[in-house]
């Protein structure tokens, strides 16, 4: 794994390399790689402006976020986010964390399927929410310079995401009818998706 991209880097320790490692068993390349490019959005985003953020538990619940997707954490009644907040508190346990920071790796992973937070309130959580939405249907990408999503795209190739990506969100939403899945496909979030800028280059 490349730990700098454009002058942003990842976390090293024991708690950074066992949730990559995690990540690249469960999920597949494409899947792997916008879990990866989240954490570098939003760590690019944060250092743009001079945020303070908790570096390990951004990019330990970025390489998480999305491993309920996969068929062995899949849940065919809870909503992806929150069976993958569930997941991070059991995987962070395994590490030993402490209660409080096992809830925030929680809260960061259901949350980045809500409603926009504030980075004043929960910096680590804007950041997800960041991260995941540029990668996912460009939202906000006007925020990031193109020679460091160059970069990001070239060292973390896209291999078809973003097809992939609606095809499990679809397959989520048609499941369960009531979850943030189904809401945005519902609406114009697969054209987004399938339009990203960063998949025209």
């Amino acid at each position: 794994m490349l730990i700098e991209v454009a002058g942003v880097r990842v976390p090293v320790g024991r708690a950074a390399e066992a949730a990559r490692l995690v990540c690249e068993e469960y999920a597949d390349a494409a899947l792997y790689h916008h879990s990866v490019r989240s954490y570098f959005f939003g760590a690019a985003w944060a250092e743009e402006r001079g945020l303070d953020f908790d570096r390990e538990l951004f990019f330990v619940s970025s390489l998480l976020h999305d491993l309920a997707l996969v068929p062995p954490f899949d849940s065919h009644t809870v909503a992806f986010e929150e069976t993958g907040g569930h997941l991070a508190r059991v995987f962070t346990a395994g590490l030993g964390w402490p209660t409080e920071r096992r809830d925030r790796a929680a809260e960061l992973i259901v949350l980045h399927m809500r409603e926009d937070v504030a980075p004043e309130v929960d910096v680590e959580s804007r950041l997800l929410q960041v991260g995941t939405s540029a990668d996912v249907s460009g939202s906000g990408l006007e925020a990031f310079d193109p020679s460091f999503r160059g970069a990001l795209v070239e060292a973390y190739p896209r291999l078809g995401f973003a097809k992939s990506f609606v095809g499990l969100l679809q397959d989520q939403a048609e499941r369960k009818p009531g979850c943030a899945a189904a809401k945005l496909m519902a609406g114009a979030w697969a054209e987004r998706t399938t339009s990203n800028p960063l998949d025209q280059g």
